[in-house]
């Protein structure tokens, strides 16, 4: 099952030393290293650019490895380049930090989803999968290199609820546009019961919905990439490459006070997280706003997704003040690599739910997206389980 891989849990991607004590130590790091940072993720954020340009930015719809690299490579500079600004805002010129800033994050945002809606999808089949037992991870046609069946076909199957004709949803909603419908797999014997049954229609639905999402995003990626906007950002993080716009006072402004504040948001706001509770592998508790008929997101996941942002600012605030020395925080990587899967696991629950909600699917298939979505809402308990062991051991540590 292919998982998102973000910088935050890459250790080849930056650094995270715990913050250097003994603030007025000889040598501290002023705003001279931040300019060089920043620098640094400039020409990174530039030669990612060339290279993404080069593969002709086709990763979604000829399975180029290099365009992926590339698209993910402008990410993390641009991730990088925003939180610096964030953290040590004081020490650059305030317009200019204010105007680029928000640009960088829509720009991550735009490149990050049609990954996004691919790793959801794989992670939902492979757990159908698991929980079934069958065979059920579709394929896209022409997708290259993958090896997996066909997708089986769920329109079929799908009846109104007391009526004995199949009924097909609006495209959009639970099939492809023009009522197009893949080949069938060989069906599982009906000894594996519903969810069987449903885990292949259920397959099928998510799959042409992920699917359209993903093709959406990849259109939306090509605009932004083309657009004025995009152009206007490039230009700015190509001045940055060779001028950063500091104040006056930043060359002898010490950067550990602005980093040590970074840290300190992260642990009120980890402070602020039912550890308790995380501290049993499974949180029963949280499947009653999961089950609920509200579309909107589950209330317990927000605090957990804002210390998974506050914990990357921390890291990011290191590689400043690490100067680029390759030293990597074992405990750190761990505690993002914890919230990386609680994400991903709360985001496929809410597709799962979404596409329960698709109007006139089978008992069965409803069944087994249930099914899926109880289990994604357990993996997010044991990922808030893993994070709260990790935390601990890292508290103990320090103390």
């Amino acid at each position: 099952m292919a998982m998102r891989h973000h910088d935050l849990t890459d250790p080849g991607a930056g650094t995270s030393p715990a913050l250097p004590a003994s603030p007025g130590q000889e040598g501290a790091p002023t705003g001279t290293a931040l300019a060089e940072y920043l620098r640094a993720q400039a020409t990174e954020f530039l030669r990612a650019l060339r290279l993404h340009r080069e593969t002709g930015g086709t990763a979604a719809a000829s399975g180029t490895q290099g365009s992926a690299d590339a698209a993910r490579a402008l990410r993390r500079s641009a991730r990088r380049i925003s939180g610096s600004l964030h953290t040590y805002r004081p020490l650059l010129d305030p317009d200019w930090s204010e105007e680029i800033r928000p640009e960088l994050a829509w720009l991550s945002g735009t490149l990050a989803l049609e990954h996004a809606y691919q790793a959801r999808l794989e992670r939902l089949l492979g757990a159908l999968q698991r929980l079934s037992g069958a065979a059920v991870v579709p394929v896209q046609a022409g997708a290259p290199g993958t090896g997996a069946p066909v997708p089986p076909r769920a329109a079929d199957a799908d009846r109104a609820g007391g009526g004995g004709t199949a009924t097909r949803a609006h495209p959009g909603a639970g099939e492809a546009p023009g009522g197009a419908t893949a080949p069938i797999r060989p069906a599982a014997t009906t000894e594996r019961g519903n969810l069987t049954v449903g885990a292949a229609k259920a397959g099928a639905l998510l799959d042409r919905q992920l699917t359209l999402a993903r093709t959406r995003a990849h259109s939306t990626v090509l605009q932004a990439l083309g657009s004025s906007r995009f152009h206007a950002v490039a230009d700015k993080v190509a001045l940055l490459a060779s001028e950063v716009p500091l104040t006056s006072a930043a060359a002898t402004t010490e950067l550990r006070p602005h980093a040590a504040a970074a840290e300190e948001r992260l642990t009120d706001a980890v402070a602020a997280l039912p550890l308790v509770t995380a501290g049993h592998p499974y949180n029963a508790e949280a499947l009653i706003h999961g089950l609920s008929p509200d579309p909107s997101p589950h209330p317990q996941d927000a605090p957990w997704h804002q210390v998974r942002l506050l914990l990357r600012l921390h890291r990011y605030a290191g590689e400043v003040l690490a100067g680029g020395d390759g030293t990597v925080d074992v405990r750190l990587l761990q505690a993002g690599q914890a919230l990386d899967r609680h994400r991903d696991a709360s985001e496929a629950a809410a597709a799962a739910a979404q596409a329960a909600r698709t109007p006139r699917i089978a008992p069965a298939t409803a069944y087994a997206l249930g099914v899926l979505h109880a289990d994604q809402r357990h993996e997010v308990e044991a990922a808030r389980y893993a994070f709260q062991q990790c935390w601990r051991r890292e508290a103990v540590g320090t103390a």
